[in-house]
């Protein structure tokens, strides 16, 4: 229950010696752990400051039944660990390409539509039943337990029928 008493004290009182003596024990060890986990040193000291301050601001949602104080704390820093990696993956908007993208080739259009009506044969060619199942599954978005659903067979028919369907698709495109 150590630490119990002082998150308590942040929470009802807003004791700032409290608060300085969780900070002063916690800080160090969340930027350490954050840099463990391979944060630079100036982005680990950033977040443990907003960790801390996090603290500050929300000690009235901490619950000593389902953590303990160093377990909530160190869960806040994980998670904001998370967001930054999240976010840094992100592109920015200023990243995404703007305007009209450039015209493709002319061989690579004609390319396409020829592809497009090899397609479209070999999946007129296709038996009826599994005709049926491709086109809901790959053009209307169903997985195949929905198909099951909305047809009634049973979910190993429908799987097989869209292995048998594929396969005879693919063998066509060559």
């Amino acid at each position: 229950m150590a630490w119990v008493e002082e998150l308590f004290a942040v929470r009802d009182a807003k004791d700032q010696q409290a608060f300085a003596a969780i900070f002063g024990h916690f800080a160090p060890r969340v930027k350490a752990f954050l840099m463990k986990s391979g944060a630079s040193p100036d982005l680990a000291e950033e977040v443990a400051q907003e960790v801390m301050a996090t603290l500050w601001r929300k000690a009235h949602l901490f619950d000593p039944a389902k953590a303990s104080v160093s377990t909530w704390i160190f869960t806040i820093a994980r998670n904001r660990r998370i967001d930054i990696l999240r976010k840094q993956r992100r592109p920015e908007p200023e990243d995404l390409p703007w305007g009209p993208e450039a015209e493709p080739d002319q061989e690579d259009v004609l390319a396409l539509q020829q592809e497009s009506k090899q397609l479209a044969e070999a999946l007129a060619a296709l038996p009826d039943k599994q005709k049926d199942l491709i086109v809901r599954a790959y053009y209307g978005d169903l997985t195949h337990s929905e198909i099951a659903e909305q047809t009634g067979l049973p979910l190993g028919t429908i799987k097989s029928r869209i292995r048998l369907a594929l396969e005879r698709l693919r063998h066509q495109m060559k």
